[in-house]
């Protein structure tokens, strides 16, 4: 994104805003309603503790879910592209596990691993590994026919056309898939903890709502927006900073 479109996203945003600034203003809207920004900032500022505190058991749920959630997608994407009968049996089951809602499955999920951080780890991987899968199957397809005669007239087996070849040219996809996942992982997270927990920011916004602190529940929103915009650029800013795919390819 260039000078002009982060200029462009900032004036749309404050316009937004301040839209809904003078909105809740002059119509008198309940607070319990909906909030002002400018109470949301300062729910933001005064309970950030409290948030923080709630932050650290969703982004344990997160951390937890995306690894479980890469490693049945790459695991998902190899076992497809290698053992391409079992890739063309699993696909209509894969595609169709994405149009199940994930508040039906949540409850499930909850009642079969309880209430501790397995349940919300397993809501974020069932949630997050259908796009890394996607990417990560595309990258091993990705790879040029002519590079791996090349190779394979050089020697190299499948092995060594795995570790230098088609994982180098699926790298870029996984982090695309990754940053499309990850955002995903941490709905999950929040979603299962809506369901059943006694800690993280989706049980902080059931209790606020319950207790009529929509600013509080606005800045749980808030937070999470931040913390899914903060590894989305993280992922992007790693991906960018991959060096040239052909410099990564050495003769075996």
């Amino acid at each position: 994104m260039g000078g002009r479109d982060r200029l462009g996203a900032a004036v749309v945003a404050l316009l937004l805003i301040g839209t809904w600034e003078a909105g809740v203003r002059l119509g008198n809207v309940p607070p319990y309603v909906l909030p002002a920004p400018s109470a949301v900032l300062r729910s933001f500022v005064h309970d950030f503790p409290l948030l923080l505190h709630h932050a650290g058991a969703t982004l344990g749920a997160f951390g937890v879910g995306l690894s479980l959630g890469v490693a049945a997608g790459v695991l998902l994407a190899g076992l497809s592209f290698y053992v391409r009968p079992v890739g063309r049996a699993l696909a209509p089951f894969l595609v169709g596990s994405q149009m199940i809602p994930v508040f039906a499955v949540a409850p499930l999920l909850v009642l079969w691993f309880g209430y501790g951080i397995l349940a919300k780890a397993a809501v974020a991987a069932t949630i997050s590994f259908f796009p890394i899968a996607v990417n990560a199957l595309d990258g091993l397809r990705s790879v040029r026919p002519e590079l791996l005669e090349f190779f394979q007239a050089l020697g190299a087996g499948e092995g060594k056309l795995l570790r230098l070849v088609r994982l180098p040219a699926a790298l870029p996809f996984l982090l695309s898939g990754l940053r499309v996942g990850g955002t995903l992982a941490l709905v999950g997270a929040t979603i299962g903890e809506w369901v059943g927990a006694s800690r993280g920011l989706g049980y902080l916004m059931i209790r606020a709502n319950a207790q009529l602190r929509t600013d509080l529940v606005f800045a749980a929103i808030l937070l999470l927006t931040l913390l899914g915009l903060g590894f989305f650029g993280s992922v992007g800013l790693l991906e960018r900073a991959l060096p040239p795919r052909r410099s990564r390819l050495r003769t075996p």
